[in-house]
């Protein structure tokens, strides 16, 4: 696991017996807050985190799993280099698109990027719209085994070679109760959960989940934006239309020429596989539309799933974005913060 290639200054950030009570409570004895901002594509998450690290003297940490690699710049919607300067963001640019990333190197870099920031006396602010990435910031790495590159690599050239389909249905048939909870176009979680079979012997849906919040340290001061589907909706769409403008095209084949195809999780992100898909067609106008229609097709449900993700996340406050007005957002995150 990623604990065993940090150095001992770093590893000891991990172990609680020995956290510097600085990083655990403030003056008054409290746990040290830490602010938590969830949200659908598109809500205005990163402008409206960047305002309040400024009011807090916050810094962010990003939750987004595509955010992390380098180059991934206009389809991940990444804070711009303006941006960085004005406020610190972390788990930005920490990967090359030949390397991985997954959810337990989250997690470790997150927390301690968290505490990191608090050890400056500064205040840290998570950012995402990840349910699976915040749930596991929240209450630890999921408990399944560590991946296996042999196994890994065998099924991977299994997907490439007979589909997602096929490894789909021999899913159906080893855990049936995990399979209805994902799709055969999820090929990263058909591909990890069959790894996890094939590494343990057990079904994925036998493996317990972490259940307990991981508030020993911290005091979570968890929010989730939103506005009403149809607006926002709306405003994916033109996202999806300034993307392409602004060069995302461009961008996934310079990724291309670099390899990007041979990363499995990163290629097949929503966006980018929509448009590796496109660029083994013939590139027609009618192609261009077809592209367009399924990339804000697929962006839209995914905004379905993040509405429906947090509705079961117990510790997140829902606040109307479109209703109160970006400054009265501000004015509760900021208000909550300082009293705690």
């Amino acid at each position: 696991m990623i604990q065993n290639n940090l150095c001992d200054k770093e590893q000891d950030l991990f172990d609680k017996e020995h956290l510097p009570l600085s990083v655990k409570y403030d003056s008054c004895g409290r746990k040290k807050r830490v602010i938590v901002i969830a949200g659908p594509t598109a809500v205005g998450k990163t402008n409206l985190s960047i305002d309040i690290a400024k009011i807090l003297d916050g810094e962010i940490i990003s939750s987004d799993s595509m955010q992390v690699y380098k180059e991934m710049d206009i389809g991940s919607a990444k804070p711009t280099i303006d941006q960085r300067n004005e406020v610190s963001h972390h788990l930005v640019d920490i990967r090359d698109i030949s390397q991985t990333f997954n959810v337990a190197e989250f997690y470790y870099e997150a927390h301690r990027a968290c505490r990191e920031i608090i050890l400056k006396g500064k205040v840290p602010i998570v950012v995402g719209g990840s349910g699976f990435y915040l749930h596991t910031f929240l209450y630890g790495p999921p408990l399944g085994p560590p991946s296996d590159s042999e196994i890994r690599k065998r099924l991977e050239m299994q997907l490439k070679t007979i589909g997602s389909s096929a490894l789909y249905e021999r899913l159906q048939m080893l855990d049936p109760e995990y399979a209805q909870t994902i799709t055969e176009h999820d090929k990263h979680k058909i591909v990890r959960a069959l790894e996890i079979i094939a590494i343990t012997q057990k079904k994925v849906s036998e493996i317990p989940k972490p259940k307990k919040l991981q508030d020993d340290d911290y005091n979570f001061r968890c929010w989730f934006l939103y506005m009403p589907k149809e607006i926002l909706y709306q405003k994916v769409d033109r996202r999806c239309d300034e993307m392409i403008v602004n060069g995302f095209i461009e961008e996934v084949e310079r990724l291309e020429e670099k390899g990007f195809r041979g990363n499995f999780s990163a290629s097949q992100a929503i966006g980018y596989r929509q448009c590796l898909e496109y660029l083994l067609t013939n590139q027609t106008e009618e192609d261009m539309l077809e592209f367009i229609r399924v990339f804000k097709k697929a962006s839209r449900h995914y905004v379905k799933r993040q509405f429906t993700w947090f509705k079961k996340e117990p510790f997140f406050r829902w606040l109307d974005i479109y209703d109160l007005g970006i400054e009265r957002v501000k004015e509760f995150i900021c208000q909550d913060y300082e009293q705690g």
